[in-house]
């Protein structure tokens, strides 16, 4: 039945079709190692800007470490086991509340967007809880979930879920109201309608608004190890400003763009196999 609902609408409809092809040869502008090139290009003219700005001293090195030093502070703590460890648990915080809040929005955003009674019950609420900033939640979770694991993973899933939730709830409106009539003509109600006509229409918000709740997992990773973390990237943060390191700030700051940006590219294998999946 649902290969033959794909069939007859060709994939998820003509107009989502577009989308995903489009998006596939924006995604896609050459080869790979041209691509790799292309995106080193300013990361690496930026080193040269740095290491020369350090080596006529316009900037005194208090203020402005060379790249040397930076990479002897990361080897300082990678000896002393600080830094692969802060890192494992930094990526482990982000995953699981990334996970954890998208997978809560995506739920909440099919509510709000597939139905106005409860549209009208929750969009207000929700909107006012996203005005909340980060730092105002520590406390709160502190105060009612401790000093732990289950504190820092609920303020990354907080960070995680606004971003999906308010993108596709806002897709999930504008969905082809043909194509959920072709659906329903194939008997699909409910869940199944769902997943298999709604969401998939709609898969380039949904890829959309998971990279920018993987981009806020990062963010409120740091506001979330100010809670009496012992460990990680955020806590190396803070810890390093406090301890006057300007070495290690920089450090942890390329980290975690690094990580940032892997963790991103990992979004982007899943959007070339819905894209796959769904595109024409």
């Amino acid at each position: 039945m649902a290969d033959q609902f794909i069939a007859a609408t060709g994939t998820a409809g003509s107009a989502y079709s577009g989308l995903a092809v489009s998006a596939r040869r924006k995604t896609l502008p050459g080869p790979l190692w041209l691509r790799v090139l292309l995106g080193a290009i300013i990361p690496l003219a930026v080193l040269g800007i740095w290491q020369l700005i350090v080596s006529l001293g316009l900037i005194p090195s208090y203020r402005l470490p060379s790249p040397a030093s930076v990479v002897l502070a990361g080897v300082d703590l990678a000896n002393r086991g600080l830094l692969f460890s802060s890192i494992a648990i930094s990526v482990q915080r982000v995953l699981i509340g990334f996970v954890a809040g998208s997978l809560v929005g995506l739920v909440a955003a099919s509510a709000v967007g597939l139905s106005r009674v409860v549209s009208s019950l929750l969009a207000p609420t929700l909107g006012a809880l996203r005005a909340v900033p980060s730092l105002a939640w520590v406390p709160l979770l502190g105060l009612y979930l401790g000093i732990n694991e289950d504190s820092k993973v609920a303020l990354i899933a907080i960070g995680a879920f606004f971003p999906v939730y308010t993108t596709v709830s806002a897709a999930l409106r504008h969905v082809d109201p043909q194509l959920v009539e072709a659906g329903r003509a194939y008997g699909y109600t409910g869940t199944r309608l769902l997943g298999l006509v709604q969401l998939p229409a709609v898969v380039p918000s949904v890829i959309s608004s998971l990279r920018l709740a993987l981009a806020q997992s990062w963010l409120f990773l740091v506001a979330a190890e100010l809670l009496a973390s012992a460990l990680g990237l955020g806590h190396l943060l803070v810890d390093s400003q406090n301890n006057g390191r300007i070495d290690r700030l920089f450090l942890v700051i390329i980290l975690l763009g690094v990580f940032g940006k892997v963790t991103d590219a990992l979004v982007g294998l899943l959007e070339r196999y819905l894209l796959r999946r769904w595109g024409s």
